[in-house]
């Protein structure tokens, strides 16, 4: 049976850009996984110091917009990040094999 065009693509661009993922995609579902690089570590780690910095320095009780608008700020960096860093995001149940 002949293979879809965008399979053998997405075949070279993963071996192509295997060095590079910092994210690999979930097994199953939409979205990444635990960095594999240590670069991909730091990003995560940096993201849960600055949510937690803001936990701590941001009254929720008072500011609750303000806790919303500054969490939502890393939180759109790590999933751009995610997005040019780990592997192509698209719906996934197991193997297909």
């Amino acid at each position: 049976m002949a293979r879809k065009h965008t399979d053998v693509m997405c075949e070279e661009n993963m071996k192509k850009n295997e060095k590079d993922i910092w994210f690999p995609a979930k097994k199953y579902g939409f979205g990444w996984s635990l960095p594999v690089k240590w670069q991909g570590w730091i990003v995560v780690l940096v993201y849960t110091l600055l949510i937690a910095a803001g936990i701590v320095f941001i009254d929720y009780s008072e500011n609750k917009m303000l806790f919303y608008v500054y969490c939502s700020i890393p939180t759109i960096i790590l999933i751009l990040i995610c997005w040019k860093k780990g592997e192509a995001a698209k719906w996934r149940w197991g193997n297909k094999e």
